[in-house]
């Protein structure tokens, strides 16, 4: 395989400004509905940037799971890579890599920690299993082996049964991304891409400028 000789023509669309909402949360609501509605695979997976202490980037890859005007939520457990770097320096960069729609949107802002209630309201809505695996998992960790993974989840599942009620760990929980800036890329022939970047203004308001590709 020649990495160099492997390209590709993006031909699928094309963005103007006039296309554009004027809130960019808006915007990215009607692009993740299109690329729900396209079969796009897990169109909620975002990377996640992050930089701690020691100046050294980090990217995984995590589940949006809640957005409102107020910014991106996700949730981990704090004491995971990405908990501690959002502790050390709380800002953080997202990509949602909608490859098939030839689409990406890149936010970038600062972190906060949301709300005991909130984190236990999604907490409450996750599988049974999940919740389960949530105690288990010392999130980023060294593990002996998959054998003591399994054995830790047969504990927790002993202490609280088929049934029982399973409390949010005090470790784990959500992540607010406020959004100062927000891209909306869409690719063009010959790489000559559709780049839109809103940022947020003091005063709450946004801007909205066309970036070279």
């Amino acid at each position: 395989m020649n990495l160099a000789d492997e390209r590709r023509n993006y031909l699928r669309g094309e963005l103007h400004r006039a296309d554009l909402r004027p809130d960019p949360i808006a915007q990215f609501n009607l692009w993740l509905d299109e690329a729900n509605r396209a079969g796009v695979l897990e169109p909620t997976a975002l990377s996640l940037a992050t930089v701690g202490r020691d100046g050294r980037p980090r990217v995984r890859t995590v589940l949006l799971k809640g957005l409102t005007d107020a910014g991106f939520v996700f949730f981990t457990n704090f004491d995971s890579r990405k908990g501690r770097h959002l502790h050390e320096n709380p800002q953080a960069s997202l990509l949602f890599p909608w490859l098939a729609l030839e689409r990406q949107v890149i936010v970038t802002g600062p972190v906060e920690p949301v709300g005991d209630e909130e984190s236990r309201a999604y907490f409450r809505s996750r599988p049974r299993e999940s919740r389960l695996a949530a105690w288990v998992s010392n999130q980023s960790q060294v593990v002996a082996s998959r054998a003591d993974l399994d054995a830790g989840l047969g504990v927790v599942r002993a202490r609280y049964g088929d049934t029982g009620e399973i409390p949010l760990p005090p470790f784990w929980g959500g992540y607010r991304v406020r959004p100062e800036t927000i891209e909306f890329w869409q690719g063009r022939a010959n790489r000559m891409h559709d780049r839109f970047e809103y940022t947020r203004q003091p005063d709450g308001s946004w801007t909205l400028e066309r970036l070279s590709p």
